[in-house]
């Protein structure tokens, strides 16, 4: 008799529950404290290097900084976000808007509706005697006058909190903005001839 009556006061002894129901909720209040916290981390992230690609662009396109102007500019901005950031930039430069991330253009002679080397002739806007597709096409660099130029960064921070660990996500965020501006016409842009 003695265990039964353990049992039944033990069942109704209310001391310690708080600790208890505190203690199963405590896990679950954490995860979703750091989510949040690591959801505004990238928001927060994707707003900086954004902001920062617009007034690199901005400074770009007046023709009065070089290329690796441009490319302190930006890397200053986010290492003092970020001392442990892997930056990388790209800046490729077009005659022209509709020349962005597609094939140089050619003339179809013989009306087929595709490229024919040797019978085709296309436009070797970045100048290297080959007929380039979409991801080789355009002069890498800020161009010159009045050209287009594509400019992008990719940023990779430290995760701030660890429930990438927790949740099997990488250790790493990372963040990609560009965008497309045409330079001031400070000067003529080279014209570009049909080539064979």
């Amino acid at each position: 008799m003695s265990i039964l009556r353990f049992i039944r006061r033990l069942r109704d002894d209310r001391h310690g529950v708080t600790v208890v129901e505190f203690g199963l909720v405590l896990f679950p209040l954490c995860m979703i404290l750091m989510v949040t916290f690591d959801f505004g981390y990238r928001v927060y992230l994707g707003a900086v290097v954004e902001g920062t690609v617009t007034q690199a662009a901005r400074l770009a396109t007046v023709g009065n900084k070089t290329s690796a102007d441009i490319d302190n500019y930006v890397k200053s901005q986010l290492l003092a976000f970020s001392k442990n950031a892997v930056i990388t930039i790209t800046k490729k430069s077009y005659s022209e808007f509709s020349g962005v991330g597609v094939p140089e253009k050619y003339q179809d002679s013989n009306n087929d509706g595709v490229y024919t080397p040797g019978v085709d002739c296309y436009f070797d806007d970045n100048h290297n005697n080959v007929r380039d597709s979409a991801a080789t096409s355009g002069t890498t660099g800020l161009g010159g006058s009045d050209d287009v130029v594509f400019y992008s960064v990719q940023a990779v921070f430290p995760a701030s909190t660890p429930v990438s660990g927790l949740m099997g996500w990488t250790a790493t965020e990372t963040v990609t903005s560009s965008t497309v501006m045409r330079n001031q016409p400070y000067g003529a842009q080279s014209a570009t001839e049909c080539t064979k």
